[in-house]
């Protein structure tokens, strides 16, 4: 059985707001299937999505704001972490690494943590942005699975 990805789901992979994904379904740049009202998508149709170059900017000047946002905030409020993870993997592993990034973000329903993935080709790479205890929870689960 196919593992489907909602809107927001989509949201936290890329860091673009649900609006702009919904402005990629409606210009066809973004397939999915509506079902009971909620956009759901395959793991084929996020590879499709992924890999289209219009795409590919607009998730790289997301990831270069998350940590350029990051780098300027010199007066912080509490312990902050910004991490990149570089990945040479294949399309299936990213996929999955993706996910778990996503999942473990998603389900913390956490504002002040953000993720980004970006993936071309073999390349992944995963930027994660948030309070030190929390990123470092999701770090310490990431590398015990690794």
């Amino acid at each position: 059985m196919d593992k489907y990805y909602t809107l927001n789901d989509l949201a936290l992979m890329t860091g673009l707001t649900t609006r702009t994904l919904r402005n990629y379904l409606k210009m066809g740049i973004l397939r999915g299937e509506r079902i009971d009202g909620i956009w759901n998508f395959t793991e084929e149709e996020i590879a499709e999505f992924f890999d289209n170059p219009y795409v590919i900017s607009g998730v790289q000047a997301k990831n270069r704001a998350i940590v350029f946002d990051f780098l300027a905030q010199n007066k912080k409020q509490h312990n902050e972490i910004c991490t990149i993870i570089d990945l040479y993997i294949e399309q299936r592993e990213a996929k999955e690494i993706s996910g778990f990034f996503c999942e473990k973000v998603g389900k913390r329903n956490e504002e002040r943590i953000k993720v980004t993935c970006e993936r071309n080709g073999a390349y992944l790479r995963v930027i994660l942005r948030g309070p030190a205890d929390l990123v470092m929870e999701i770090l310490n689960e990431y590398y015990h699975l690794s």
